[in-house]
């Protein structure tokens, strides 16, 4: 008797939406309404879940400063096959050169560049901002043009610290090694039964003030940290003793010795 009317009291509030709507709390009632297709909006025309506006990127709607005796010049269009997706894109060739050498950027068709010879300054744009890939090229094409302008100007470098007992390095050209007329090689003692020797890439410049201690210095930042980080795989910095290869300000926490 009990269950019999315990279920009718639900099919009565399931089927009666003016019952539902006094029955149950108001946040639950949308839930037992049926509506037809042509009274809920469509997916298309319903409101993202992010409610964030577009920005232009921090980065990119900075002004780039050209130093005097640095030339920017851009390019024309020229079409190009993507090294990921195997398409042919447009692309755009921005050639900087300065007092210490040359670099050349493709950068993609829908980045803009403002050129302004007078003040010296180059302006960034990009043709829609609501595109993604856009909005992420934007910053990254300007921070590499940045470095470009940095390198032929005044350089970059980076230093290596040995850490570690009979951790060695010095420069020394090996005649029967070299790729091109001149080349120098970092030949590095790291406690392995013989010496590690790499040669440095064009257009590169290293040195070693102290033993412990090498200097890498050219204009393409890129290059630098590569190497820089190719050296570093050698030894990389472990976290017990503090030994390794560091770069620059790298530092490492160190962690308490395993106990058995």
């Amino acid at each position: 008797m009990f269950g019999s009317s315990t279920s009718r009291r639900a099919l009565a509030c399931c089927n009666s939406s003016t019952s539902a709507a006094t029955l149950l709390p108001s946040f639950l009632v949308p839930a037992f309404q049926t509506t037809t297709s042509t009274s809920s909006p469509s997916i298309s025309s319903r409101r993202n879940f992010s409610a964030t506006t577009n920005r232009p990127s921090k980065l990119g709607r900075n002004p780039l400063a050209i130093p005097p005796g640095v030339e920017l010049e851009i390019g024309d269009l020229f079409t190009k096959k993507d090294v990921t997706t195997y398409l042919q894109t447009q692309k755009r060739k921005v050639k900087v050169s300065g007092p210490l050498g040359k670099l050349e950027l493709d950068i993609p068709s829908f980045v803009k560049i403002d050129h302004d010879t007078t003040a010296r300054i180059a302006t960034l744009t990009v043709e829609d901002k609501n595109v993604k890939q856009q909005m992420e090229m934007w910053g990254t094409t300007w921070s590499y043009l940045n470095n470009y302008i940095m390198g032929v100007s005044e350089g970059h470098t980076a230093v290596l610290r040995l850490v570690g007992i009979g951790y060695r390095a010095t420069i020394e050209p090996r005649p029967a090694l070299e790729e091109y007329p001149g080349q120098q090689f970092v030949c590095l003692k790291l406690g392995f039964s013989h010496p590690v020797e790499m040669g440095l890439p064009g257009g590169m410049k290293a040195s070693a003030p102290q033993p412990t201690r090498v200097l890498l210095e050219g204009v393409d930042k890129e290059q630098i940290m590569s190497f820089a980080a190719n050296i570093r795989k050698w030894r990389v910095p472990e976290p017990y003793k503090g030994k390794g290869i560091f770069i620059n300000d790298e530092t490492i926490k160190l962690k308490q010795k395993k106990i058995k």
